[in-house]
């Protein structure tokens, strides 16, 4: 199987390698911008700015929190490892998104698709992270590139999954409803089915993000850099210090877009109305 496999990816790099490249080449495009984005203004009107968004979202506690814990990172003069980090992983995350969606949607809609994805999934949440930087090193060389496809693939699976349950989960008498009426399949999905499954889908979007901020560390060993190297050395150097330093900044980041993203999925339609119901 290991020979097999090793066959697979020197055949992919000999046939393929303009389709890898263009990828390298978008995927480090995108991320430098907003790293550049990020880290361009001052630190202080950054964190205003992330404590602002926080406040409006989600409320007073995070925006707080949100202050209090970039200020921490600044000051342990961690910014630009840690906007680095937080680049990968949004752009991580975007891309995962777009296909973990539309692929659990038709994982949903199509038993065939299901029973395809579903085995493939569970390889993918089983093997160890570790093995992922394999053929991206391959395909990728070193550096931010391989950091962002190994986090993709590592942190597809509950977006798949969650999609589809969610989905599968909406009342099938509202869509017999809306096929009473003469509602097209299309709209039925995007009118019906997606708002209701919201609450499921948005979920997984924040699995999804955790996923992507936990494999920071390990793409610091291709050299994706930010906090991810600040911790590899650390290990390396056995300072403990900059080791705790480094893990302190990640999980400020990972309380943040947690707390963050819960806060979006608060807010859909369906979300509020049961709010309201509890109410």
């Amino acid at each position: 199987m290991g020979d097999w496999f090793d066959g697979l990816v020197s055949w992919l790099t000999d046939h393929v390698e303009w389709l890898f490249d263009a990828i390298g080449a978008a995927v480090e495009g995108t991320v430098d911008g907003l790293t550049g984005l990020l880290t361009g203004p001052p630190a202080l009107v950054m964190i205003a700015v992330f404590a602002l968004v926080a406040l409006v979202l989600s409320g007073w506690r995070l925006g707080l929190f949100t202050l209090a814990g970039f200020a921490l990172i600044e000051s342990m003069e961690l910014w630009e490892p840690a906007m680095d980090s937080l680049a990968l992983v949004l752009v991580a995350a975007l891309v995962a998104v777009a296909i973990s969606i539309p692929l659990g949607i038709a994982a949903a809609r199509n038993d065939m698709v299901s029973r395809v994805v579903r085995p493939v999934l569970d390889l993918m949440q089983t093997m160890p992270a570790f093995v992922y930087l394999i053929p991206a090193i391959f395909f990728f060389s070193i550096g931010v590139v391989p950091g962002v496809v190994a986090t993709v693939i590592f942190a597809l699976p509950p977006g798949v999954r969650l999609t589809e349950l969610g989905i599968r989960g909406v009342d099938a008498e509202m869509v017999e409803a809306g096929e009473a009426f003469g509602t097209p399949p299309g709209r039925i999905l995007t009118r019906i089915q997606i708002p209701l499954a919201m609450p499921s889908i948005m979920a997984g979007i924040n699995q999804l993000i955790m996923l992507s901020l936990s494999m920071v560390v390990i793409a610091g060993m291709v050299g994706a850099g930010g906090l991810g190297n600040e911790v590899l050395e650390g290990i390396q150097r056995v300072n403990i210090a900059q080791g705790f330093e480094g893990g302190l900044a990640v999980v400020v980041l990972a309380i943040f877009l947690d707390r963050l993203t819960s806060a979006l999925g608060d807010r859909t339609a369906v979300a509020r109305a049961t709010a309201q119901m509890a109410r």
